[in-house]
């Protein structure tokens, strides 16, 4: 027997509006709530809630009536009211606030395009959205039509992607893609195919979840004429899965285009195991899987969404064994200062020796497993396939002293600080005598 289905919701005081009209995405967007006047005709605001509305300057406010239609109206702290109706804790300053959390304008070499990754970057072709989330991680420039982008910027960004070879992997994000004109996303996706090395596009949108109407037979059509094109939605909270949202997904699922969620753990709203797990069994029923769950950014009005990361443990601690593994996320901390995503786990790795691990499962049932004596070690430098297959130098990191490409990584400033103020003598020659051997290697050569 199949699963029940999910539900439809629409508010009273939109129950006399025409279904071709709540159907069409483009009502949608004209009609969506901003002021205090709007939401008090769907609920009865707090008054935290009335004073943001009220302050000047607060990040822009914008709720379509089909995800307002989603709010329990009784519910003060119901999780999707608390993820776009503002409340004075955006005015509160926390310790680490910043307004670009992760550097992206820092790593940006062209406007809107960030690349933090060897491989991929990150092109920002909008800054508006269907509907604005209140812990937006770019808050500085989404929401505000004075910063988005231009046709000579988007040219810059496309050249820069036909100059940088090593690129395999464009995510269009913003702001939110799919609320550009439909012309101007396909010839954005037509210029990046016409480009030999990118391999894989991905587009990063909300729309299916605050606006499943935009999800059309046109848009999948198009869209489905990019391939490989992948496609992460954002969803934080089963109440978010409605039978539209199902619906959505499928015609992109049958259009080939895979799907992954992307949630942000957030307090009062999902910080909850039973959630999250409820949550993640949800997603993969229409057919999208659970890819990050986001600690929360140290963005500017932000504060009071955050939770202690060991939250974040306890909820993957609870999802690992308990659920489908691919139903379990990656829980990451977006480095603050732009050193990109850092996953976070329980510890499962006990204890090991020079030929044995100790592990522990999600039980607690604690097991070892033995390993090879005999075994042979690869070398990547004698090996053809790994030479042709090395990234751009000077980003491989930890993975790089494992390669044998280096010993160490050094602070900046570390040689001349331990130089003492010193200068060249014979014993500080440069020479091979900082290098180490390669493996397998008897002497120098």
């Amino acid at each position: 027997m199949s699963p029940a289905p999910f539900v439809s919701k629409r508010s009273p005081i939109f129950k006399d509006i025409p279904d071709e009209k709540w159907n069409d995405w483009r009502w949608q967007l004209s009609n969506r709530l901003n002021s205090v006047e709007d939401f008090e005709k769907v609920l009865t605001l707090t008054e935290s809630e009335r004073k943001a509305l009220s302050t000047p300057g607060l990040f822009r406010v914008d709720v379509t009536p089909y995800f307002v239609s989603l709010i329990d109206p009784n519910d003060p702290n119901d999780p999707i009211r608390k993820q776009i109706i503002p409340t004075a804790g955006e005015i509160d300053v926390f310790t680490g606030m910043m307004e670009d959390s992760l550097a992206e304008d820092r790593h940006s070499p062209v406007p809107g395009l960030v690349h933090r990754y060897p491989d991929r970057v990150l092109m920002l072709v909008t800054t508006q959205c269907a509907s604005y989330c209140r812990y937006c991680t770019r808050a500085r420039i989404v929401g505000d039509p004075n910063q988005t982008f231009s046709r000579s910027e988007f040219d810059a960004q496309i050249e820069y992607l036909k100059n940088t070879p090593q690129v395999r992997d464009v995510l269009l994000s913003g702001g939110d893609p799919l609320t550009l004109a439909p012309k101007l996303l396909e010839d954005l996706l037509t210029r990046l195919r016409e480009i030999p090395h990118i391999e894989i596009i991905r587009i990063g949108s909300r729309v299916p979840v605050f606006m499943p109407m935009r999800v059309t037979t046109e848009l999948t059509d198009m869209l489905q004429r990019f391939h490989p094109l992948w496609m992460n939605i954002h969803v934080n909270h089963p109440n978010e899965i409605t039978q539209e949202l199902a619906d959505a997904a499928d015609k992109l699922t049958r259009a080939g285009i895979p799907l992954g969620n992307q949630s942000v753990l957030l307090a009062g709203v999902n910080d909850c195991v039973h959630i999250q797990r409820d949550l993640v069994q949800k997603l993969v029923r229409i057919r999208v899987r659970p890819y990050y769950l986001y600690q929360c950014d140290l963005v500017e009005g932000a504060g009071h969404f955050r939770t202690p990361v060991a939250k974040g443990i306890e909820i993957i601690e609870g999802l690992r064994g308990h659920t489908s593994g691919f139903a379990v996320p990656t829980y990451v901390v977006d480095a603050p200062g732009g050193g990109g995503k850092i996953p976070v786990m329980p510890n499962y790795h006990i204890s090991s020796s020079d030929h044995k691990i100790v592990l522990r499962n999600y039980e607690g049932y604690i097991t070892t497993y033995e390993e090879p004596l005999d075994y042979q070690v690869h070398d990547p430098k004698n090996c053809k396939y790994c030479q042709n297959k090395r990234g751009e130098p000077g980003q491989s990191g930890v993975s790089g002293l494992l390669d044998g490409e280096e010993m160490f990584i050094k602070p900046a400033n570390f040689d001349l600080l331990h130089n003492r103020g010193g200068g060249q003598h014979r014993l500080r020659s440069d020479s091979d005598k900082w290098k180490p051997l390669g493996i397998g290697d008897g002497k120098k050569e």
